[in-house]
């Protein structure tokens, strides 16, 4: 059995990550609270978050919405 490793601080597998995450964990947060994966070196929270289907986008970074829905929330303001 192939084992991707996710998490080489502690030792958390791809396959760790989803088991976690079908019981539950829906955030880089709640998998480090249920394995410790992202809380020594922070390198694999980008892994984590991909594998979670949040995408790798860094938190500064927009996110570019249509015209229509940027006008719908400026006028709800």
């Amino acid at each position: 059995m192939d084992r991707v490793f996710v998490c080489s601080c502690f030792g958390i597998t791809e396959q760790q990550v989803k088991q976690h995450a079908e019981s539950g964990a829906c955030t880089p947060r709640q998998i480090a609270s249920a394995c410790k994966a992202g809380t020594d070196c922070g390198s694999c929270v980008r892994r984590i978050q991909a594998l979670l289907g949040r995408g790798a986008t860094p938190r500064g970074e927009l996110v570019t919405r249509p015209a229509a829905t940027a006008t719908r929330l400026d006028e709800a303001a």
